[in-house]
């Protein structure tokens, strides 16, 4: 299946400029086009997204991602369900043997209500109740998914802040049950994220070969 990144915002581990350390946001055409190293079109259709550890960071972190956004915001009222689905298997992780690799995130702030992680093999979720809540709540979603093994993992948000997220690998499932958004996020905006992004902070003595990737062999990203 073909995944089309086209229209989504891709934030690189590649520098702004040779004078700007900034992780670089383009589209997802102009990454495909001019940043294969980081982002790749596969023979099958499917998106490779690599994530050295050692790269360009936003302002605020010592972290790397090759990432896809939605180029739109939306708020929970916006629609009745809200999906994020993603079939992909990770290839290579960090040596922290952590990574992102789907979010909810809201807009102008670093405290998303939902981000899940392949974690040393498993699938968590941290998840935040409350706008700008300090703490996530930690919880495994899924137990048992190696590397190089091809999994799903879908976030699924009601208008009325309901949130489940799923994931299933080899024939097994998991869940995080329903979880209850506050109504502190009723006027925030929203997008969906998803890719790898690296949970270890780079220093001068991260290893060049330090790093995250993984293929994206489907993505559906629906509104409605």
């Amino acid at each position: 299946m073909t995944v089309n990144i086209n229209d989504l915002t891709i934030t690189t581990p590649v520098p702004v400029s040779s004078t700007n350390p900034v992780a670089l946001e383009v589209s997802g055409a102009v990454a495909i086009a001019e940043f294969p190293s980081v982002v790749e079109v596969l023979s099958d259709g499917s998106v490779q997204f690599s994530a050295p550890t050692k790269g360009a960071s936003s302002k605020s972190t010592h972290r790397t991602r090759c990432e896809w956004s939605e180029a739109t915001n939306w708020t929970l009222g916006s629609a009745p369900e809200h999906w994020n689905r993603q079939e992909m298997k990770l290839t290579k992780v960090n040596a922290a043997q952590k990574v992102v690799i789907s979010q909810m995130h809201v807009r102008g702030d670093d405290s998303p209500p939902i981000k899940v992680f392949w974690n040393k093999g498993n699938i968590t979720l941290g998840f935040r109740t409350t706008y700008n809540q300090t703490t996530p709540v930690n919880s495994t979603v899924l137990k048992g998914v190696p590397l190089g093994a091809k999994f799903n993992v879908n976030i699924h948000v009601m208008a009325d802040g309901k949130v489940t997220v799923t994931a299933e690998c080899n024939g097994a499932s998991g869940s995080s049950g329903t979880l209850q958004l506050d109504d502190t996020w009723d006027s925030h905006l929203f997008e969906f994220h998803g890719g790898v992004y690296n949970q270890i902070d780079y220093t001068d003595a991260t290893p060049a070969d330090d790093g995250s990737i993984c293929i994206i062999s489907s993505l559906s990203l629906i509104h409605s």
